[in-house]
């Protein structure tokens, strides 16, 4: 069995955002010339790059409205433009790209199932956390992993998918499209959400049928690694434990870490590598190895490739060690961790009414 497959195509670089737009082609350039860098491709044949499938608009719709398909069909189809009143952009290409991205989340879903690989990294861009049923946000036009989520309960009968967010943001998209149900848990680890997006605080856990499968850990600004593992220890993965998901989906972005010139966290490469290895062992323990990542944000063109290298080299079983370099400018002082500490302890008292924590 090839470990890890790689969903990718060049036509990512395709959607275009304008000059100085933090989400450029040149994310995805990186992260392909480091992996070729490091040899991760090329040795023993772990890793394979797999091109994706186009998302039909069938497949869109299984969260999506046909109002947002269709009016961002209409947009690319003029040319472009904002797609909401911040700094979502599309090109006339967009819409082609950004069904690919989804359709790179789906076949990296259906490439584990069909077990020749054993978990699965989709490339892909635009990312997708943000964009909601009826939205486009946050950089964001479709959601890919909600999608590939959607996919796995509509299309192929799964009762319980786990969709982990470690994006420095609130995915406040797949939160809305899944919080009604109790078909999909949303975890989501973020920087404080008051300035953007404006959703993933403490008390948001689901509505009806969805109570209690929505949990938010909102870190205060420059929360660095010893909260981050603390939370995936004692709240994120005993939870995911308890739930038993037949499939574990992970948005993973790296802004959270300490150099990224987008988001205020204070993550070190280190330890990525360190929740990665639980996040891999969870997947072993609870749901035979069925794993799938999507790339979300992470805007530090210096450190990006080395950061999602690390992530594979996990995935995969390949040696890999990337080097912080130097020390991060914003560690988390005192006054931060008690903050940090203070919300671990409100995450566990809202989320003990459903948990056994």
């Amino acid at each position: 069995m090839t470990r890890t497959a790689l969903v990718f195509t060049p036509k990512y670089y395709e959607h275009k955002t304008g000059l100085g737009h933090p989400e450029s082609p040149k994310r995805l350039k990186a992260i392909i010339k480091q992996l070729e860098k490091s040899n991760l491709l090329s040795s023993t044949g772990k890793c394979e790059l797999v091109e994706p499938a186009l998302a039909s608009e069938e497949d869109l719709e299984l969260v999506h409205t046909t109002e947002h398909i269709r009016l961002v069909k209409r947009a690319c189809e003029h040319g472009g433009g904002l797609l909401d009143l911040g700094d979502t952009v599309a090109s006339r290409e967009s819409f082609e790209v950004a069904r690919l991205a989804v359709g790179g989340a789906m076949k990296a879903v259906d490439l584990v199932l069909t077990k020749k690989f054993k978990n699965a990294f989709a490339l892909v861009r635009p990312p997708g956390h943000h964009a909601g049923p009826y939205y486009a946000m946050g950089f964001c036009i479709f959601n890919n992993v909600a999608v590939a989520a959607a996919h796995l309960i509509t299309r192929l009968g799964f009762d319980r998918v786990a969709i982990l967010d470690v994006d420095a943001h609130h995915g406040n998209g797949t939160q809305e499209i899944f919080y009604k149900t109790d078909k999909v848990l949303y975890i989501s680890m973020h920087e404080d959400p008051q300035d953007f997006p404006e959703s993933g605080f403490v008390d948001e856990v689901g509505e009806g049928k969805g109570m209690g499968y929505t949990v938010n850990i909102p870190f205060p600004f420059k929360a660095g690694d010893e909260e981050h593992l603390q939370a995936l220890d004692q709240i994120v993965l005993p939870i995911i434990q308890q739930y038993e998901p037949q499939f574990l989906l992970a948005s993973v972005g790296y802004d959270a870490y300490c150099r990224d010139p987008v988001a205020k966290l204070s993550l070190s490469a280190s330890a990525y590598a360190a929740a990665f290895e639980k996040i891999l062992g969870l997947a072993s323990i609870v749901c035979e190895d069925r794993f799938v990542a999507v790339l979300e944000g992470g805007y530090s063109l210096r450190h990006l490739g080395q950061l999602v290298a690390s992530t594979i080299s996990k995935m995969a079983n390949l040696p890999y060690t990337m080097e912080d370099g130097y020390p991060c400018s914003r560690l988390p002082g005192e006054r931060t961790r008690k903050k940090a500490e203070k919300i671990l302890k409100e995450v566990k008292n809202t989320q003990s009414s459903f948990w056994n924590l």
